[in-house]
């Protein structure tokens, strides 16, 4: 791939003043009566006032909610969670993209970079003899702007798949090195880590390209976990302390009510069998990870069946809290994911509330990263879900990249996730104890109370408000 809290009042049982009490006694029990009278009806007046958003004051009415989770349960606090990866033209341009650069470091995020194509070339075009200049400037772009560093070892030069020495094919990028090279490629992933020490997590191949069994129509685990296992081997002996993680399987769906369904499924399908093979197998035969990585569409591979864009996104939830189940504590790293089928011509608005959404469930399904892939423009002024516009309209950040920002400043690892509703289904919400998220999913203007406020939003709107 180059997206109410209600609050009850409990009834007072009052005890009827005894037959021949003092006046004076029977005066006060009536005017305890009336007081606490009084006061439950003030207190049910502000409940209706919280849940209707009705406060007729000048602010909200405070709606307590409880805590529902934590962001990226079960990973350290300084763990990149979310972030995105560079692809062929981004933000080191020669020219015109300098504010890109500003809006990039003004809110730091995670940011990756492949070792060989995705704008870098061939790191080590004949044996021995290695090219680093272009992985340098992506790195150093990286660093400049202020992200987190991760490297993605993909792909491999062609002397280590069948391709003269010296020369490189681009076409045949996607090309797997023979097992006969498999030590050949960890050597020099240690190399790459030995050159950045200051990138502390790399994620191993993508996407199993070129580990397909044709013959038996399955992915070639066996022969991807020997690959994955001397490539780990290898990065732990430059440095421990690196994080290492695979085996970034495409996480590949198919509608609902189909005859091979897996046991992984939900309203959006179910898991082709293949890739749960092929995860299990990878689990059971690793020699060591310290995540574990995977991608994929939230809609079925049968892209031509009508389904609801908002509705498939729960896949991003339901597959997280399976692999976090398969995988114990290893953190869960979404590599790349989409959301918009090809040639949908969604508008900006449309795709931003997608994509808002789509993060929601990596929270809400105990997603420890998520990784946008960054489409590109070099020059263009209109690029639908671009992180920034092309150099013709002053290169400067989007929509879509203030949206990972914010992920990135308000729902951290560690946050505190707070259950706060939406009285209308439409709108989504994520809270934490500082910050509101509320998009809506629909063509439509909506009206929804939401933390004690009604919020009129526009179709597709994504609001953040601070609680």
């Amino acid at each position: 791939m180059d997206g109410s809290s209600r609050s009850s009042v409990t009834p007072v049982t009052m005890l009827t003043p005894r037959q021949g009490r003092h006046g004076k006694s029977r005066r006060r029990a009536l005017f305890l009566i009336a007081l606490i009278s009084g006061l439950a009806g003030v207190l049910t007046t502000a409940i209706v006032l919280a849940l209707t958003g009705d406060h007729g004051g000048p602010g909200p009415v405070a709606v307590s909610a409880k805590e529902v989770g934590t962001v990226a349960a079960g990973a350290p606090r300084s763990w990149p969670a979310w972030g995105f990866t560079h692809t062929q033209n981004s933000a080191d341009g020669p020219q015109g993209f300098d504010q890109a650069r500003a809006d990039l470091a003004a809110q730091p995020v995670v940011q990756v970079q492949s070792i060989m194509g995705w704008g870098t070339d061939n790191p080590e075009p004949a044996n021995g003899a290695f090219n680093f200049g272009s992985l340098d400037k992506r790195i150093q772009l990286i660093r400049e702007t202020k992200g987190t560093p991760v490297i993605t070892l993909c792909c491999s030069p062609d002397w280590m798949k069948g391709g003269a020495q010296g020369q490189t094919d681009w076409a045949k990028l996607e090309t797997a090195p023979s097992p006969q090279h498999y030590d050949d490629f960890a050597q020099l992933a240690a190399k790459v880590a030995a050159r950045y020490p200051d990138v502390k997590y790399f994620v191993v191949w993508n996407e199993f390209k070129g580990f397909f069994d044709n013959g038996r129509n399955r992915w070639a685990y066996e022969d991807f976990t020997t690959f994955y296992n001397k490539v780990y081997t290898a990065l732990k002996k430059v440095n421990p302390d690196i994080k290492v993680g695979g085996p970034y399987m495409v996480m590949n769906s198919n509608v609902p009510n189909q005859s091979d369904q897996s046991a992984v499924r939900g309203s959006w399908g179910s898991l082709d069998p293949r890739v749960i093979d092929a995860v299990r197998y990878w689990m059971k035969n690793k020699k060591g990870a310290d995540f574990l990585a995977v991608d994929g569409w939230s809609l079925p591979e049968q892209r031509q069946i009508p389904v609801n864009e908002f509705s498939v996104l729960s896949k991003f939830s339901d597959v997280t809290k399976w692999l976090r189940g398969l995988g114990g504590d290893l953190p869960i790293w979404w590599a790349e994911w989409y959301v918009e089928p090809a040639g949908a011509g969604w508008t900006d608005e449309h795709l931003g509330a997608v994509q808002a959404a789509a993060m929601m469930e990596f929270v809400r399904g105990g997603a420890a990263t998520a990784l946008y892939w960054s489409p590109q423009t070099a020059t263009s002024t209109d690029c639908t879900g671009c992180l920034w516009s092309g150099a013709q309209a002053g290169g400067r950040g989007t929509p879509t990249l203030t949206m990972l920002q914010n992920f990135a400043k308000w729902f951290p690892p560690g946050t505190t996730l707070m259950g706060v509703k939406s009285s209308n289904p439409t709108v989504r919400t994520l809270a934490s104890t500082k910050e509101l998220l509320v998009v809506n999913a629909g063509d439509r203007p909506a009206t929804s109370v939401v933390d004690g406020k009604t919020l009129d939003l526009g179709p597709y709107e994504v609001r953040w408000i601070g609680r």
